[in-house]
Order: structure tokens, then C-alpha cells, then sequence
């Protein structure tokens, strides 16, 4: 039978009976597509992989430990044969077919009278790919595809209203600043959204690739001026979920790393919009990294903090910084441009050692990134003669030698 001239077709399996003929690799992976559909699926083997043993003794599906008989067709709606077994094979389709039951032959697909596809899903997108017989060419087809989805390039950006009349709300950690840092994850929903509330330390360059009709709302910081209060953030994204729209909350970094994350999880549980955190690639590990200061070292620095500028000249903290310092550990400060001498003075007062490597990582990852590296004693005059801004990263501890 030609599978070029087949009838394409998804099959409401949920609730209904299945049948697997053999319990070997493919058997498993033919009743893992079966439960996942819902169905109820009853297995026919004497003898079973301990995958599939595990699925039975968890009440999953049923396990017949023995060979297949004709009445195992009884009420089945689709049957899958793959004993490896040639003859067993072809009885039980040739049985299928006179009992007018769909089945699915591992072994021939030239015989079978149904075929499974190489596909892939995302949320409730399915992609099934078939190509004439040969399989190998049909994943590496389904992959791409896979590949193209995550990637946001093929349009998954849904254009009917949720069922429910209620959106979602994604935060979507981008990274420093460099593309290609965002996961694949916060790609594919940054592709999916229909209102994009986005920070100026993220992948801004991505806003580029939406539709013309996706809303895109600047809330940036800039240090010392907040145009736009969290409040007002947070009311922005209730307001558009509610309103039925895909919402995603594009963060500098990770949203849960000094950001206000937490605040906005809150306050859409809290308004009933369903929310997710999607981590991104945190500035504190990012900047040192692409600079040559790993925060951890062996044999150099065996621990890391990350603080924030602000933080770290709280004369209750000082002590504790200097400590960590002292005993080898790496001081890593956010937001600290403002505060680098107050920090430095202090955490010398505090009993850190003037000479301790400093290292200052300013808008890594761009075509603007520049290190500036001294020491406790005179890293705050270096930074004032080059001219450092946020955003930097400052890195304190031996890992900062240059």
C-alpha cells in the first residue's frame, strides 16, 4: 500500500480502547503516544521491557503477559503490532482488517493499513510528517520543524481569543542583552505574544521580528528615573491577560535575580491570570564569564555572592562581605556603578585587603562591552577616569586578575 496516497487524520483516542501488540522499544513508545492521547490502551506480550512493566504496575494500562488471540480485538477502536515477529505481525492485521480495526504494522509498512507519522508537539500545536516510507527522512524533517517552532520562526501566534476569555502572562528572563543568550523557551513565547512589557537591559533587538499589530510597552529604568511605578507594570500586564492576551514580561537577566519578578507573579495570581517564570541568563555570571572571571575557580575562589550596590555599603553588611572576601570567595555587585566607592572605601574599612583584584564588566555582551580592572584601593578613580556607566557588572576577588 502506498503511503503517499493516504488520508490524513488526527484520531480522538481518549477514552477509547488501543491495543499494542509487543512490549520491546517499539511497543513502548506506540503506548506512550496511546496515553498521552487518553486512550485505553491494554498491552498483549509474554514478556515486557521494564519501562513498560512500570506503566502496568502503575495501573497506566494492562498487561496481558501472553501471545496475542483473535479476541483481543473485541471493541478495539486502533491496534499497533510490533513483535518482531513477522507472522505474528501479519495475523494480526489480516485479524484487524476483517474486524474493520485500524492498525499500524512496526515491521512492513507496505502492509499496514495505517501509518504513525514523525511528529512533534508544542502546547496545542501537533506536527506530523510523513515521508513515503522513509523514516530517517521524516525526523529530520519533524526536527527542523521542532527546531524552526522554538526558535519563533514559523508564526505560532495564535489569532482566535483563549477559550476561557482570560490570557496569560509570561516573565521572560532575556539574558544580558545578546539575542542569542534567551532560551528557547522565552523565544517561543516572545513569537506566541500578542503584548510585549519589555525592559531596556533585554534582547530588545528580537522586537523587531513581531507582527506590526503586537503591542510592545517600554517600561525601562534608567538609573534614578523610573518613568513607569511597578504598580503600573504590574496593573499593565492584569489588565492586557485579562483582556484575553498573550502577555510576555521581557526582563534584563533573570527575573528572579534582583528583579521585580516576584512582585508580578503576585500580583497576576492574585488577579487569577495564569502566570509562568521562564529563568534567563543572569548578568552576575554572564558578565564575568565573556570577561575571563569565572565567579568560581578551582584553587582560586570557591564560592560566589551576588549583591547589589545599594547592598553591599549597609554598614551591617560590610563585615559579612569582607569576610567572604578574606576566605577566598568572589563579591559580585549589581547595580554598583552609583555606589563603587562607597563600596570599595568600606569593604576596606571593613577589613578586605586593598589589593584585592577588582574587575568591571560595562554592557557585556554588545558592541559597547569594556573591562575596566584595578584594585580595592584604586578601582573607584580608574572607574572615574574611563568613564564607567550602567549597565555594569563589578566582579571583587582574585578571579578578577587580569
Amino acid at each position: 500500500m502506498d503511503t503517499a496516497s493516504g488520508y490524513p487524520l488526527l484520531l480522538g483516542l481518549a477514552g477509547r480502547r488501543a491495543l499494542v501488540v509487543g512490549a520491546g522499544p517499539v511497543g513502548l513508545r506506540r503506548a506512550r503516544g496511546l496515553l498521552d492521547a487518553g486512550a485505553d490502551v491494554t498491552v498483549v506480550a509474554p514478556d515486557a521491557i521494564g519501562d513498560l512493566r512500570t506503566l502496568a504496575d502503575s495501573g497506566a494500562l494492562r498487561w496481558e503477559r501472553r501471545g496475542y488471540e483473535p479476541d483481543d480485538l473485541d471493541g478495539v477502536w486502533l491496534v499497533h503490532t510490533a513483535t518482531g515477529l513477522p507472522a505474528v505481525d501479519a495475523a494480526v492485521a489480516a485479524d484487524a482488517e476483517a474486524a474493520r480495526v485500524w492498525c499500524v504494522r512496526a515491521d512492513d509498512a507496505a502492509a499496514s493499513a495505517a501509518w504513525t507519522p514523525a511528529a512533534t508537539r508544542r502546547d496545542d500545536v501537533l506536527v506530523a510528517v510523513s515521508a513515503g516510507r522513509d523514516p530517517l527522512r521524516a525526523r529530520a524533517l519533524r526536527n527542523a520543524v521542532a527546531r524552526a517552532l522554538d526558535s519563533g520562526e514559523l508564526p505560532l501566534r495564535r489569532h482566535r481569543p483563549p477559550a476561557t476569555g482570560v490570557g496569560t502572562v509570561a516573565l521572560v528572563g532575556g539574558g544580558p542583552g545578546d539575542p542569542g543568550l534567551l532560551t528557547t523557551r522565552g523565544r517561543r513565547l516572545l513569537a506566541e505574544a500578542d503584548v510585549v512589557v519589555t525592559d531596556r537591559l533585554g534582547p530588545t533587538a528580537l522586537l523587531d521580528e513581531l507582527d506590526e499589530d503586537v503591542v510592545v510597552v517600554d517600561v525601562g529604568k534608567q538609573p534614578g528615573h523610573h518613568p513607569v511605578p511597578q504598580r503600573e507594570i504590574e496593573r499593565l500586564l492584569v489588565e492586557h491577560a485579562l483582556a484575553g492576551r498573550r502577555v510576555v514580561r521581557l526582563k534584563g537577566g533573570d527575573p528572579y535575580v534582583f528583579g521585580r519578578g516576584p512582585e508580578e507573579v503576585a500580583a497576576c495570581r492574585a488577579a487569577g491570570v495564569p502566570v509562568e517564570v521562564v529563568p534567563g541568563v543572569t548578568s552576575a555570571i554572564a558578565a564575568p564569564s565573556v570577561a575571563g572571571m569565572p565567579v568560581t575557580s578551582r584553587g582560586v575562589a570557591r564560592s560566589f555572592t551576588v549583591a547589589t550596590g545599594h547592598d553591599v555599603v549597609e554598614p551591617d553588611t560590610l563585615e559579612a562581605y569582607a569576610r567572604l572576601l578574606e576566605r577566598g570567595s568572589t563579591l559580585v555587585l549589581l547595580m554598583g556603578v552609583t555606589h563603587l566607592a562607597d563600596a570599595a572605601k568600606g569593604l576596606q574599612a571593613a577589613g578586605a585587603d586593598p589589593a584585592l583584584p577588582v574587575g568591571i564588566v560595562e554592557s557585556a555582551y554588545t558592541a559597547q562591552q569594556r573591562v575596566t580592572r584595578g584594585t580595592l584601593a584604586d578601582i573607584a578613580r580608574l572607574a572615574e577616569e574611563q568613564g564607567v556607566r550602567a549597565p555594569a557588572v563589578i566582579v571583587v576577588g582574585r578571579v578578577a586578575t587580569g
